[in-house]
């Protein structure tokens, strides 16, 4: 029995050994493709609906940070819970309102509705939020790392 325990508590180090690395982002492309005869207007929409350089740079920035996180999370419509919840459409969502998943009960009864300033602040640090939470990753200081993570959320569940 102690062996299994010493095997899991390694495995649990060995993968949040990669918690807090921030790998260079791969660069973004984006393809506009224009219907044929689409008006300049129908063009101008679509261009309208792209995210700004400065935004594909915070969500591509926010996909690499997000690293960290899958390891215990999804973003994915419809992907399944791991250690902790699937984020998809989070934001406006209750605290531990994700079916089939199973929350401490302070994150249960935190009565957080979470917006993107409550999300920064939980990630600021997670067990100072919400004192008993299960969530293991400790605390995202850099608030840009922050907002990148929670624009590639977004992003990610708006797609």
């Amino acid at each position: 029995m102690r062996a299994y325990f010493r095997a899991s508590a390694l495995a649990t180090v060995i993968t949040l050994s990669a918690c807090g690395s921030d790998p260079t982002p791969e660069p973004v492309e984006q393809i506009v493709v224009r219907e044929p005869n689409a008006t300049d207007e129908k063009v101008g929409e679509v261009q309208d609906a792209a995210p700004s350089n400065a935004s594909a740079d915070l969500i591509a920035s926010g996909k690499t940070a997000f690293n960290t996180c899958a390891v215990c999370h999804t973003v994915e419509k419809g992907a399944g819970n791991r250690i902790g919840p699937n984020l998809n459409r989070v934001i406006g969502r209750t605290a531990g309102s994700v079916t089939g998943f199973s929350y401490s009960g302070a994150m249960k009864s935190s009565g957080i509705t979470w917006t993107k300033a409550e999300i920064s602040s939980f990630l600021t640090n997670p067990a100072a939020k919400v004192s008993g939470t299960t969530m293991m990753i400790g605390p995202i200081a850099d608030a840009a790392k922050r907002e990148a993570i929670i624009a590639y959320i977004e992003n990610a569940s708006a797609n």
